[in-house]
């Protein structure tokens, strides 16, 4: 039995959430994409080799990582029997220098996946699930963002990651009272539309948390 890590690397451009693939080189999987993953080393745990990846197939390693469950469906590897631990990964692709090395390496908008190579699509759906669960309760959300954002961004992201519309008044009332912000008394210039306040995450919330379960 082969040990694995699969890794769901998100990011949010355009007032989309997108999520980083690369074409699979399996011929059962022609023309399918899948996700970022290896077999575990026999030198490294599970944190370790998902970083490996990270570093390797992007060139960063400084970024939030959170594992979040573990498949073992039998046939789920043409190869053999694989057993994959899936972490997700958040990523602000204005202000990360990312390093895309390979030709079939892009971004997906999440919305447009409907199928991909191994059962990477419930891996995806399961890591979006989570997600979805954190951002509701935890300040991971702002891993995805710039040091300095509005109130205009931060609903825009809430909205792609949760796939509704969101009130703007009870938005803005409920992520007061959470108390994550900190107004740096600046406004946003060069914008369409009438600019808005900019505010920080407060020092005390670390973007860069790395949580395993």
């Amino acid at each position: 039995i082969a040990v694995s890590v699969d890794c769901v690397i998100f990011c949010y451009d355009n007032k989309e959430l997108k999520v980083l693939l690369i074409k699979s080189d399996l011929a059962e999987f022609s023309g399918l994409y899948s996700l970022l993953g290896d077999l575990v080393r026999t030198d490294e745990d599970l944190d370790s080799a998902s970083y490996r990846i990270l570093r390797e197939r992007t060139g960063m390693d400084d970024v939030y990582l959170e594992q979040v469950h573990t498949f073992g469906s039998i046939d789920r590897h043409p190869s053999g029997r694989v057993i994959t631990t899936a972490y997700y990964s958040l990523i602000d692709i204005k202000h990360q220098k990312l390093r895309l090395n390979h030709n079939d390496l892009h971004w997906h908008p999440i919305k447009s996946i409907s199928k991909l190579a191994f059962d990477h699509k419930i891996i995806v759906d399961t890591c979006l699930y989570r997600l979805r669960e954190q951002v509701m309760e935890h300040p991971v959300i702002f891993n995805l963002l710039p040091d300095k954002f509005s109130l205009r961004e931060l609903q825009e992201l809430y909205q792609a990651i949760l796939a509704v519309v969101l009130d703007r008044r009870n938005f803005r009332k409920k992520i007061t009272l959470k108390n994550w912000l900190l107004d740096i008394d600046e406004m946003e210039s060069n914008v369409p539309h009438r600019p808005g306040k900019l505010y920080k995450l407060k020092k005390e919330f670390n973007k860069k948390k790395k949580t395993t379960f």
